[in-house]
């Protein structure tokens, strides 16, 4: 039996997640219909909760769980050939990295549910919470998609409703702006992937990541590596566009600004979580090391390009965000420059083991996990804060830590794991990456990401100053917090704390499995 002639069984559980969120949005629909105005607000803990209970599946049915199920159900099966766990016709491929993306993608869209029980004009709409959870599917079907045709519904199953999610305040003009350039920005990049997608279709007939590589040696490309290099730089600027990499970021601030805060929040966390995923997936399988065209070594070819990608994100996004006054847009910028910083762990994969790629892809595992929860919280704050005050500019967050002490201090531990400050998650965050390039020869990169670093922790100390020294006239006015923020607070600020000190070593170690199934 072949690695993708699996079972029903097995592979029904490996995409149990999917049905889940199929279930879940059917639910969903049923209680908006059904629930009257008052109960409505109940529908975002209905969501939440499902969400999260969603998140452990990939942890309870592991890949490792349905390899031991499909050989037990196939005697005299060959282990070897089960261990790329391809399944529904090579769609789909469910792997740990698959399994840790998946986690991370279902976790986010679940906090943000609960994020979002109290925002005026989305709290209490059954059909936000339907569409943010049919965004989450394509979210995860990026994070193990192993085919040209899945590559793209995934990532369309993704964009729409985020596209809606960003222009859901109709009477908003500002979301009805971000909705809309994001639509307009995201169907260009969309368009130039999808053509260097059919590039790569009709250079090989192949829509298998892991078959394309092999054809791609043919004697037609055997001396004339540019129709490949082209088609690759064209799907490169559709996830420039996805993880809002230099030049490709335009749409991020305004976007990121217009967008209720939590649809900003999880476009900033899962989306580009999932984009990574989907990247380095594709990245490693369709222009691996062994593939070289000519005299031009394709892998090296990427690489280069990317760790250009990486300085330039790095150094505008920090540059930009030290003169901005809007405290969402700085956290836009910030994101930009946080792709730039993941950048360097994708740029590291080039290593001369497999062992330091392994460690490179795990670097960026980490990363994301750590940004997710990081980023979560700081956006729960601001969603707090927008809710009571109405203002979204930093200088209006003066004396927060007089009007609420305890969101003053979750943001200062967001702030800090931002900037790579231990004890937070950020500090090994940062750490793990600036190591893998070490280590694979870029030395060059790490030292310029940790100059940036230094210029990032100069922005996030003054919104940390503003909260703490600045005076104003509203501090007697108090900031409520209800109980639903309280739990999304606590549980990601125990993460944050958690992740960057006994949680380090068992993470990175479950990345590290996670990066070496890609390379199997």
């Amino acid at each position: 039996m072949g690695a993708t002639e699996f079972s029903l069984g097995p592979s029904l559980l490996a995409i149990l997640p999917e049905i889940g969120l199929a279930t879940l949005a059917f639910i969903i629909l049923v209680l908006d219909l059904r629930w009257s105005d008052s109960r409505r607000r109940n529908i975002a803990i209905v969501s939440g909760v499902g969400l999260g209970l969603l998140a452990l599946l990939p942890l309870i049915f592991s890949p490792e769980h349905i390899k031991d199920l499909q050989l037990a159900l196939t005697p005299g099966a060959d282990a070897a050939a089960l261990q790329s766990m391809s399944m529904w016709g090579g769609m789909i491929r469910y792997d740990s990295l698959t399994q840790i993306f998946k986690v991370l993608v279902l976790a986010a869209a679940g906090i943000t549910c609960l994020m979002s029980i109290d925002v005026k004009g989305i709290g209490r709409k059954g059909e936000y919470y339907l569409v943010l959870v049919v965004s989450a599917m394509g979210m995860t079907l990026m994070a193990g998609a192993s085919d040209l045709i899945m590559v793209f519904l995934a990532l369309e199953t993704t964009s729409i409703p985020l596209y809606i999610l960003a222009g859901f305040r109709r009477g908003d003009n500002k979301s009805i702006e971000s909705g809309m350039k994001y639509f307009l920005f995201g169907s260009f990049a969309s368009a130039i992937m999808l053509y260097g997608l059919s590039l790569l279709y009709g250079f090989t007939g192949q829509t298998s990541l892991y078959e394309i590589s092999q054809y791609l040696t043919s004697v037609v490309f055997a001396n004339n590596p540019m129709p490949v290099l082209g088609a690759m730089v064209l799907v490169i600027v559709g996830f420039g566009f996805k993880i809002s990499a230099v030049p490709f970021h335009f749409w991020t601030p305004d976007v990121y600004e217009g967008a209720p805060t939590p649809v900003t929040a999880f476009l900033s966390v899962a989306s580009k979580a999932a984009s990574f995923a989907l990247m380095v997936r594709f990245l490693v399988a369709v222009f691996p090391a062994s593939l070289v065209i000519g005299t031009q070594e394709i892998q090296n070819f990427w690489v280069q390009l990317l760790a250009v990608a990486s300085v330039i994100s790095m150094t505008l996004g920090n540059v930009v965000a030290l003169s901005q006054r809007n405290i969402k847009r700085l956290l836009a910028y910030s994101s930009i420059a946080q792709a730039g910083y993941t950048l360097i762990g994708v740029a590291a994969i080039q290593s001369t083991s497999e062992l330091g790629s392994a460690q490179a892809v795990a670097s960026v595992s980490f990363y994301m996990f750590m940004y997710m929860f990081t980023n979560l919280l700081a956006f729960t704050v601001i969603v707090l804060f927008s809710e009571a005050t109405g203002s979204e500019t930093i200088a209006d967050l003066a004396g927060l830590s007089r009007r609420n002490p305890t969101l003053g201090l979750m943001m200062t531990f967001a702030l800090l794991s931002l900037a790579g400050i231990p004890p937070t998650a950020g500090f090994f965050g940062k750490f793990f990456l600036f190591s893998a390039a070490v280590q694979s020869g870029l030395t060059w990169l790490a030292i310029v990401g940790v100059l940036n670093a230094i210029v990032a922790l100069y922005y996030y100390l003054v919104v940390i100053k503003v909260m703490y020294v600045d005076r104003s006239e509203d501090e007697d006015k108090p900031i409520p917090v209800s109980r639903p923020y309280v739990w999304v607070m606590g549980i990601t600020l125990i993460a944050v704390i958690l992740i960057g000190t006994i949680g380090v070593e068992p993470i990175f170690e479950w990345a590290v499995r996670s990066a070496a199934s890609l390379f199997a």
